[in-house]
């Protein structure tokens, strides 16, 4: 099956509702506590209201922090983006009482690109695990060769049948929507990147990984 290829046009307005989809909530959250407050003058509720302000707050800047690296320019053409900054805006998105992050990389400079596809792939594989586990990050990057791996393991482990081939840019239904567009994207990151992405199912773990081509590496190590 050929590479399917999505209308510009399409592509960012699958982007930007992928966008507003995760930060609507938390800003309806904020405004409803902020009507609560208007109206309400028992001191329980009232504290209420500023607990619900602050953490959907809190949500909506972690939220819109991970939208601006792994799907926004993030610095002019051809920047690198630290992974360390990555790692912060990962911590502050998946991170709950229910999610631990294991972050394996060290801290250098990459391309922007790579950064890109890291968080993308990290967050597929946090819908992964609905009821919380553990989500492991592994990064090696050294000669122009990069090898990032997102493993997550929890309690009723499940990836929808079609990450895979959106992830391979072979749509089953011969379209992408909403729901997929975000897989679709971490795929077109990869192959922008000349990386190879794999996806690995056991009833234990699932990883997905994503390595940068023989050819590439060849080509860089010259």
């Amino acid at each position: 099956m050929s590479i399917f290829a999505l209308d510009a046009m399409d592509l960012a307005a699958l982007l930007c509702s992928r966008v507003c989809h995760d930060v609507i909530s938390p800003v309806g959250a904020i405004v409803n506590g902020l009507e609560v407050l208007e109206d309400e003058k028992d001191p329980e509720m009232r504290n209420f209201a500023f607990e619900l302000i602050r953490k959907s707050a809190h949500t909506a800047s972690a939220r819109l922090q991970y939208c601006r690296l792994a799907f926004g320019a993030a610095g002019s053409a051809g920047a690198s983006i630290d992974t360390g900054d990555a790692e912060n805006v990962a911590r502050n998105l998946f991170v709950d009482e229910r999610t631990k992050l294991e972050w394996n990389a060290p801290r250098v400079l990459m391309p922007k690109n790579k950064v890109k596809l890291v968080l993308n792939l990290c967050m597929i594989a946090s819908a992964t695990i609905p009821r919380g586990g553990v989500i492991t990050v592994n990064i090696s990057d050294s000669d122009g060769y990069t090898d990032v791996s997102v493993t997550t393991k929890g309690s009723h482990l499940r990836l929808a049948d079609s990450v895979p081939n959106l992830l391979a840019g072979e749509p089953k239904t011969g379209h992408v929507d909403a729901h997929g567009i975000q897989a679709f994207y971490a795929g077109l990151i990869a192959r922008e990147c000349a990386m190879d992405v794999n996806v690995d199912v056991t009833q234990e773990l699932i990883v997905i990984s994503a390595r940068s081509t023989a050819a590439f590496a060849a080509q860089a190590a010259e």
